[in-house]
């Protein structure tokens, strides 16, 4: 049946009145300053090309503060030679690459501090990805980075310096560790740890059967046995303690590609939103009591949008259509996920409504951002894509949030990055020049990442950043809702937020036109709440807990 002309015409219509509304908006351009910000870091296979799905996993980052000056520094892990994973080919790479961290320098460059700072990483573990917290509450992000390989918790010494303290806590994390998520489960006022787990890697055994297809360069992950992801307590001490089982998390059918930590379903306890490849999701629903139930079926979030289990990648938490309630992304190898909370505890996939999915369909997506890059008040999007078997390139994914449900493409008019092609992995957004335009962080396979500065709009933005009375670290786990021009906006106090990254918690929104936000409210990991009214925008609101200033 042939379509019909009058609709196609009206179509075609729709669509240009829809793109000239997104060109006539306010939108920032990106431009890529990796070289002018001094940022040298390459990340390296370990290996001659991309054999297996080891390899082809990684790498992701983490942005964090780590000698509390108030700007955003970068920590970059690496690829390793490693007997298990590597070709002999590759031998000569061993013992010559490690991590890196970028301390910031406050005037639109960075500096590499590894070294000093001693925190290059084992010369026998693949780096997948790290995160920060201050996990002993003396006022200082530690740092905990993810391997497949022993992983490694380092304890900030607070004079730029770490310490290597992972046999001490208790943290090796045995098996092949993806993502590391911070939150306090218990209500302790200390900061556990929620490690994701991969699979079993076989050191290419399946592999060297042929007992694959060619095309596809090496096996996917249903070839392997999966793992359980496992939480560990925080103990008080300087140690930590397994406690996967007994609080309900324990799933060694799982392949956990990342996780986020956030309350969910509104009870004021963190809740954790797991994403497995090739299978079911996992929402770990806390009951306050120290155990999670999986409410991921019941709730909507535990398949894609034709109810099969896809290639999900990491998660991303954001309130997209400011109705109070934290949606999530989930970029994959097809067209990607986008549950939406449309009432409280049900969620509803609109990947093909909103018109993420045409944008995203011919790509293999993993790192997403749900960011107010305009500031206009809502969340648009970004999908760092690359193909999951070979070192293909392929663009990444920018949009702009209509406000009204819907996703523009704006990659044509967001800057000479978005015409380029990577093999792009982890994404992770940051406010690095504290001028309240969100910058974005991209991670590439074999390649150096792109750091993209978002040229700002002039739109009007706030920074709300709620630190602890005790340490004065900021708040994880606590939430901050801003109301201004008729419009609620929630953002959870969260690091890991997306695919193997930690993105800057401090959150930030954009006011568009306001010059006030009507108030500002932080609701703290404890419970308690501080309200302030007639807030002024274009500044970064450092609010102590307790303190009536």
């Amino acid at each position: 049946m042939k379509p019909d002309i009058k609709t196609a015409v009206a179509t075609l219509f729709f669509v240009a009145a829809q793109l000239s509304n997104a060109a006539d908006a306010p939108w920032p351009t990106f431009t890529d300053v990796t070289e002018a910000a001094g940022i040298k870091f390459k990340h390296n296979l370990g290996d001659v090309e991309m054999t297996n799905i080891v390899e082809a996993t990684g790498p992701g980052c983490c942005i964090f503060d780590y000698d509390n000056d108030g700007y955003m520094d970068i920590y970059f892990v690496n690829g390793r030679w490693h007997p298990d994973i590597s070709e002999n080919r590759g031998r000569a790479l061993k013992g010559t690459l490690k991590n890196a961290l970028y301390h910031n320098n406050r005037d639109g460059t960075f500096t590499d501090v590894t070294d000093k700072a001693g925190v290059g990483g084992y010369d026998d573990s693949y780096g997948m990805s790290a995160s920060s917290a201050d996990y002993d509450n003396d006022g200082f992000a530690d740092l905990f980075v993810c391997n497949y390989g022993e992983s490694i918790l380092y304890h900030n010494n607070g004079n730029g310096t770490f310490t290597n303290v992972t046999d001490k806590a208790g943290l090796t994390s045995p098996g092949w560790a993806l993502a590391g998520i911070w939150l306090d489960y218990n209500g302790d006022g200390l900061m556990d740890l929620y490690v994701v787990h991969y699979l079993e890697y076989d050191k290419g055994a399946f592999q060297r059967t042929g007992a694959y297809y060619k095309a596809d360069n090496f096996p996917g992950p249903l070839s392997y046995p999966g793992q359980s992801n496992r939480l560990y307590r925080n103990n008080g001490d300087g140690t930590f303690t397994d406690v996967t089982k007994e609080a309900g998390l324990w799933n060694p059918s799982g392949r956990g590609m990342s996780a986020v930590a956030c309350d969910f379903n509104g009870d004021g306890h963190p809740d954790i939103f797991v994403t497995n490849d090739a299978g079911a999701n996992n929402l770990w629903i806390n009951d306050g009591k120290g155990h999670f139930t999986d409410k991921a079926v019941e709730m909507g979030v535990a398949f894609g949008e034709g109810g099969q289990g896809v290639s999900h990648m990491g998660p991303f938490v954001a309130d997209l259509d400011r109705n109070g309630l934290l949606d999530v992304l989930v970029p994959d190898m097809r067209y990607g996920s986008l549950y939406r909370q449309v009432r409280p505890g049900f969620f509803m996939d609109t990947s093909s409504q909103s018109g993420m999915a045409v944008m995203c369909g011919q790509y293999a997506g993993w790192g997403g951002l749900l960011c107010d890059f305009d500031n206009d008040g809502y969340p648009d999007l970004f999908v760092a894509n690359g193909d999951p078997h070979h070192l293909y390139i392929q663009e990444s994914v920018i949009a702009r949030n209509d406000g009204k449900g819907r996703f523009i493409d704006m990659a044509d008019v967001s800057g000479d990055y978005f015409k380029k092609k990577f093999v792009g992995r982890g994404a992770a957004f940051a406010d690095f020049n504290n001028d309240g335009s969100i910058d974005i962080l991209v991670n590439t396979i074999n390649g150096p990442p792109h750091l993209l500065h978002n040229n700002g709009n002039n739109q009007n933005w706030l920074k709300v950043v709620p630190v602890r009375k005790d340490t004065g670290a900021i708040a994880l786990g606590g939430t901050v809702t801003v109301k201004v021009s008729g419009m609620t906006m929630l953002q959870p106090v969260i690091g890991v937020n997306g695919y193997l990254t930690s993105s800057d918690p401090r959150p930030n929104f954009g006011l568009g036109k306001a010059l006030h936000a009507e108030s500002v409210e932080i609701l703290w990991p404890d419970g308690q709440k501080t309200t302030l009214r007639n807030v002024e925008a274009n500044q970064i609101l450092k609010v102590k807990q307790g303190d009536a200033k």
